[in-house]
């Protein structure tokens, strides 16, 4: 019956995929567990993995930003935004007539020149790249290191920035200090865990410990961190309540001089959410 034909073309073509599948998985597994694949910095990505990358990276771009709200990118936000690039942009990213420094020039992949970024992305897009980061490529999210005003400032920039002959970026960035920062946001307490779980890992906390739900290496330099919302002390000694473990986050040696956790710079929005996640750990 042409029914009966009908499912077993569909039943082999079924079939056919799933063993291309397992076939492919099992490739990829024995190629990663033997070693051949080379991770070193110095070995191109292929150019199709590159170019299949890239298109991925610029679709998911234009997908999350589309919703975000431009302000006005007025003369003293690119003054601003020029000082911002001097003091965290260039080094990966260079700027007419400056070249990236070493560690920009050798990363995989290498940080493209944003000197024409403005004509492949609009400015809601460089906002949402600038803000969250792409993962894999080495471009941090900013939020957590810069006040939303600088953000935008950084926007304003590179709209401007494929106008600028070397001179004229030069006269830019030659102040010797930026305008004064935008305070920090407040801290909304009792925090917000989910952005708690993200701070987590943009401010690295996850490469010296293990923290459940976040993703890192299997590193011990730091105590896990898994059921700290049950513990009675932190450092030793200090009660457990969130108020000290903000303290602790903030400034780890004004609790114990002695700690080999380092002082972060940790936002007290940031650490109350960060304690905010922490404390549902139990």
């Amino acid at each position: 019956m042409p029914s009966n034909r009908v499912r077993l073309i569909f039943k082999t073509a079924a079939a056919t995929v799933l063993i291309a599948a397992v076939a492919g998985a099992t490739g990829a597994a024995l190629v990663l567990k033997s070693g051949w694949y080379n991770v070193a910095a110095t070995d191109q990505h292929f150019q199709f993995v590159h170019t299949l990358l890239e298109q991925g990276m610029r679709d998911s771009v234009r997908f999350h930003a589309r919703e975000v709200a431009v302000p006005r990118l007025d003369a003293a936000r690119i003054a601003q935004g020029a000082l911002v690039y001097r003091d965290h942009c260039v080094q990966c990213h260079g700027a007419p007539g400056v070249a990236q420094q070493d560690f920009g020039k050798s990363m995989q992949p290498v940080p493209g020149p944003l000197v024409d970024a403005a004509r492949r992305w609009q400015p809601a897009q460089l906002y949402w790249i600038t803000k969250n980061g792409i993962k894999m490529s080495g471009m941090p999210a900013w939020e957590y290191h810069l006040a939303e005003d600088d953000l935008w400032s950084l926007v304003a920039f590179m709209v401007k920035l494929p106008e600028l002959a070397p001179p004229a970026y030069a006269a830019m960035t030659a102040s010797s200090a930026r305008a004064a920062v935008a305070p920090a946001p407040r801290a909304r307490w009792p925090g917000n865990p989910q952005r708690g779980r993200i701070a987590l890992t943009q401010y690295a906390c996850n490469a010296c410990h293990v923290v459940p739900g976040v993703t890192g290496p299997e590193t011990y330099v730091g105590r896990p961190l898994d059921g700290l919302g049950k513990r009675r002390f932190i450092a030793g000694h200090l009660p457990n309540t969130q108020e000290n473990l903000v303290r602790w986050i903030r400034d780890p040696h004004a609790i114990d001089p002695l700690t080999a956790m380092p002082v972060q710079d940790v936002s007290e929005a940031d650490a109350v959410d960060i304690s905010a996640y922490l404390h549902t750990l139990r």
